[in-house]
């Protein structure tokens, strides 16, 4: 029962590809471990977590644990994008893009300029 009501954040986990994955059911409680590549891919699970359970359920416990910590995430450039709509994706803030600019000074050379399939470093905030 536990499990199927948390259906969605296992779904998610698989799509995130985490890594040392291990579901258990508790009696009531489901028990949830692994490890996310990127702190974002942990916020995101516990996203879902939040909009399945509450801010606090009582009927989960998650320990996940993050492979990469010394960045937020990595992002592939799709057709259309610029530095300020992946800003405002990963941050809220499409001034944030000079941060991103700034981690990524290695391949870029002028923030209006990203192409299609460029991999860049979402960096911690």
């Amino acid at each position: 029962m536990v499990k199927a009501k948390y259906q969605s954040v296992l779904d998610l986990g698989e799509k995130l590809s985490i890594q040392n994955g291990d579901v258990q059911v508790n009696g009531d409680k489901l028990e949830i471990r692994g490890t996310a590549a990127t702190p974002y891919h942990k916020d995101l699970l516990w996203d879902e977590i939040k909009k399945v359970g509450g801010d606090h359920p009582a009927d989960l416990m998650a320990d996940i644990k993050v492979a990469d910590e010394s960045i937020y995430a990595k992002h592939t450039v799709k057709s259309g994008e610029s530095l300020s709509l992946i800003a405002k994706h990963y941050f809220k803030d499409p001034m944030k893009y000079k941060q991103i600019f700034v981690a990524n000074i290695d391949q870029l050379k002028n923030p209006d300029l990203i192409h299609p399939g460029q991999e860049l470093v979402i960096p911690n905030m």
